[in-house]
């Protein structure tokens, strides 16, 4: 019957921009956004840039009541492919989902060698260290806009806040998706973080 292998042919299709872990079966969203970045590959000018690019997940975050925003987590080495193309991808994911999107490459964190993990291996390099891989994902999380500065505060309580001070000339465009910068950064890494468009040295 036609709609049953139209339903093959939709599964078929959006399997090709998703990789998953150990063979791993995709949920809803993800199978929705791998379908959507297929559908883009397909019928839009980005059919070129899309063509070997996949993701290997994707997590709805809560931002607040009755927000959410969708992390899009990509393998570590496209991507600088998907930074060619991001801001114009972003814009259609946003269109067709009406949630922010954010694009996450995918990395590992060595733990530092200790007691309990004497395994012989070569020197763990700075770019897998835990603090190296909060800076990374903070910097892809509001490309393009630009870091000027970072500086991290103490409240009474003695809770940690990273506030991150962000490019005046990305305002405009990035306003609207400082809480969802916030709340992706508090589920990634588990701290608290504050963005602003002011300037550091005021």
């Amino acid at each position: 019957p036609f709609f049953s292998s139209f339903r093959i042919e939709m599964a078929l299709t959006y399997r090709r921009k998703i990789q998953k872990e150990g063979n791993a079966v995709p949920d809803e969203l993800e199978q929705n956004v791998a379908q959507a970045l297929y559908d883009l590959e397909q019928g839009s000018d980005l059919k070129q840039d899309l063509r070997y690019l996949f993701i290997v997940a994707a997590k709805e975050v809560t931002v607040s009541a009755g927000k959410s925003a969708i992390v899009v987590v990509i393998p570590f080495r496209l991507l600088n492919n998907f930074r060619r193309i991001q801001t114009r991808l972003v814009h259609e994911l946003e269109k067709k989902f009406a949630k922010n999107v954010v694009i996450i490459a995918q990395r590992r964190i060595l733990q530092k060698p200790g007691r309990n993990n004497r395994v012989k291996r070569q020197k763990r390099p700075m770019s897998r260290t835990l603090t190296s891989v909060h800076n990374a994902i903070l910097d892809e999380l509001v490309f393009p806009a630009e870091i000027t500065g970072k500086r991290l505060r103490y409240k009474i309580d003695g809770a940690k806040q990273l506030k991150v001070y962000l490019d005046k000339k990305d305002q405009q465009t990035m306003e609207d998706k400082v809480d969802s910068f916030c709340a992706v950064y508090k589920k990634l890494t588990g701290k608290d973080t504050v963005f602003t468009f002011e300037s550091q040295f005021r």
